[in-house]
């Protein structure tokens, strides 16, 4: 052990007539740990929203989608999905349509967001097709009446179960005597859906491509674009430039990083203004620190004369207290770490924290600590402690032994 760290931790442990100075120096450290525990569960509770955010985003939608500058260029080309599914990255793709349309029951009427899928490739690329409350994609397919697929909340509001008939309104319209009128086809509900997401459950219905040409009034092989999977979530924008490179105009591709590029921007920033918020906390506890070793230098004037007289350089004297600090502030930040990964593995664990459904998307605080933050906490926790250091420290070494002494 180092002459400079023997003397900071006899300094720092045994203080028996210097309670006061003691006492704050316990405070600094609770002040680091709250605030490196607070920091380490609220960073986890944002990781835990925007992961839940993001599943649920993308189980309702691809992670990414092609689209055409012209509509009838996914007609003159029948054989894109192929295309598409053939491009390194790609690991599935499904066409669709897409379209608003008027949704009437005996119980009410609701605009909702109509996408026409391929029922049998559609549920490879759409994770919410594969977790249906009730029905299939595959029910879509039947003879007579067509098939439809609501969501939970849509079906809440307006009394529809499996099997109930409600009549679709486009507002296109068609052509009479007495001018345009809306073109009207009946459906039967053969599924329903619960995303989490009151976006999606309260809007969105599934039919089959057909269903959505004839409701449209469209041509046959026209689409709106087509969905995709990709093998790397986080590398959907060079997959989606490739896409776009490798079909050429009229066709581009755009990833879902892309489409919900604001929300999860206001989340960054949300984040990030989080961590200030708290690293405030454990700025305070820096601030403790300077207190403490302010203090300190006063009250151990004599032996840091009687130190340097006996050959201890002004370096080992700005060591002594500058390690003091540093102890100070790695024992607070060990602290926080037991507190915030100890708070944070109980509301994992036990979930008692419960969140309104209808407010938000899921039914408790999530939590999710990464690594990367755990590491970034603690390394701004001991920046700011030993940033704390360096005037008293400083203060410290410049002490000419001979005036300290002068007064003893």
């Amino acid at each position: 052990m180092s002459f400079e760290l023997f003397v900071a931790l006899r300094y720092l442990f045994s203080r028996r007539k210097q309670t006061f100075i003691y006492v704050i120096s316990l405070m600094s450290i609770l002040g680091v740990a709250l605030g490196v525990g607070a920091l380490v569960v609220v960073l986890g509770v944002y990781n835990g929203l925007t992961t839940d955010m993001r599943d649920k985003i993308l189980g309702a939608n691809a992670h990414g989608i092609v689209m055409s500058y012209l509509p009838q260029a996914f007609a003159a080309n029948p054989n894109i999905t192929e295309q598409v599914r053939a491009v390194s990255g790609v690991t599935g793709a499904t066409p669709f349509i897409y379209t608003e349309v008027m949704l009437s029951t005996p119980n009410g009427v609701k605009g909702v967001v109509l996408r026409g899928i391929d029922p049998a490739g559609a549920p490879d690329v759409v994770t919410l097709l594969r977790q249906t409350q009730q029905g299939t994609a595959l029910d879509l397919q039947r003879e007579g009446t067509p098939g439809i697929i609501v969501g939970e909340e849509l079906a809440k509001r307006l009394g529809l179960v499996k099997g109930s008939r409600v009549n679709l309104l486009s507002p296109s319209g068609q052509k009479s005597a007495a001018g345009f009128s809306p073109r009207i086809r009946p459906f039967e509900v053969v599924g329903i859906f619960k995303s989490g997401m009151f976006e999606y459950d309260s809007s969105l219905a599934f039919v089959t491509l057909a269903a959505a040409r004839d409701m449209l009034n469209l041509p046959e092989g026209y689409l709106s674009g087509v969905e995709i999977t990709v093998d790397d979530l986080f590398e959907a924008d060079a997959i989606a430039s490739r896409l776009t490179d490798a079909l050429g105009s009229p066709f581009y591709a755009r990833s879902w990083m892309e489409m919900n590029a604001n929300l999860f921007a206001a989340l960054k920033l949300e984040k990030i203004g989080m961590f200030i918020l708290l690293a405030m906390v454990v700025l305070i506890g820096s601030f403790s620190i300077v207190t403490s070793l302010i203090m300190l230098v006063m009250e151990k004037t004599r032996d840091i004369a009687i130190m340097m007289s006996m050959g201890a350089t002004r370096g080992m004297i700005r060591r002594i207290f500058m390690y003091q600090g540093i102890i100070i502030g790695a024992v607070g930040t060990l602290l926080g770490y037991a507190l915030g990964l100890s708070v944070g593995g109980l509301l994992k664990r036990y979930q008692f924290i419960k969140l309104p459904e209808n407010v938000y998307t899921l039914d408790h605080l999530p939590i999710s600590i990464t690594m990367t933050d755990v590491l970034i906490v603690g390394a701004s926790a001991m920046l700011l402690c030993f940033l704390a250091t360096l005037y008293p420290a400083r203060q410290a070494a410049r002490l000419m032994p001979a005036e300290a002494l002068r007064y003893e």
